[in-house]
């Protein structure tokens, strides 16, 4: 597994920024000004939207860490999982209880010949 880089200087080489317009609460200012900003990471494919703020500074803030995150996570390694063998005492118990269940199937048919 690739580890990816969260440092800010990196990031902000490896980044396509979009700007645009967002509508919504914030009034007349928001509606006109580009304060809007979508961080797409070319290496991962991962997007990233913030659109809080009036401010593009501060969303493009906001944007950058949460891509942060989103990377630590994709470099968090997951532990391989150990195979288990079921016990007897459960082979036995799922048995049983497909047994019973068998059982309860079969009492439900229809029996031929009586009318």
């Amino acid at each position: 597994m690739k580890k990816y880089s969260i440092d800010l200087k990196n990031l902000k080489k490896e980044v396509r920024l979009d700007y645009y317009k967002n509508s919504g609460p914030g009034g007349q200012h928001k509606n006109k000004t580009m304060s809007c900003v979508r961080l797409y990471h070319k290496i991962t494919g991962i997007r990233v939207i913030a659109t809080e703020s009036r401010s593009q500074i501060k969303n493009r803030e906001l944007a950058f860490k949460r891509l942060q995150v989103k990377l630590m996570e994709l470099n968090i390694k997951e532990k391989e999982r150990i195979l288990t063998k079921k016990p007897h005492y459960v082979k036995v118990q799922i048995l049983q209880n497909k047994k019973k269940r068998s059982e309860k199937k079969q009492s439900r048919k229809r029996v031929s010949g009586a009318e």
